[in-house]
């Protein structure tokens, strides 16, 4: 197993639980093994101490220098465009799928399977077609 994504200065990371879960950070700086100073300049995360736990390391890296300034790191995220990268990920997509699945009502549920009856029926139908077809050839 070759690992991809390390923790490194200028990495961006996806706060997976706690306060700010669901925001995208950079790693500005370690400060030990288990921590890192962490700053979301678009996200409205403040510059804090965080667990690495709370954190899921992104394939997005931003060029900053060691324990750069806020501003600093606002400049790096808007150049790299973080936040448009992230939107067009696979990850952001399921992330948006499931809570739009979460969100849905009753009525919505009712309807959706109601659609996959009629595309299900809609492809039996053209298969059956197409069987007959080959039989006849």
């Amino acid at each position: 197993m070759v690992f991809k994504r390390y923790v490194e200065i200028g990495r961006v990371a996806y706060v997976s639980f706690g306060p700010h879960a669901g925001k995208l950070v950079a790693i500005i700086d370690v400060i030990d093994q288990n921590r890192a100073l962490i700053d979301g300049p678009c996200s409205g995360v403040k510059r804090q101490a965080m667990p690495f736990k709370c954190m899921q390391l992104t394939d997005f890296v931003i060029k900053v220098p060691h324990s750069a300034g806020q501003k600093a790191v606002r400049k790096a995220w808007e150049k790299a465009e973080v936040n448009e990268k992230w939107s067009s990920s696979n990850w952001a997509k399921k992330i948006a799928a499931k809570e739009k699945r979460a969100k849905m009502t009753d009525f919505d549920r009712y309807k959706v399977m109601k659609a996959k009856k009629m595309r299900n029926k809609i492809i039996k139908h053209e298969v059956k077609k197409l069987q007959k077809e080959a039989t006849k050839a």
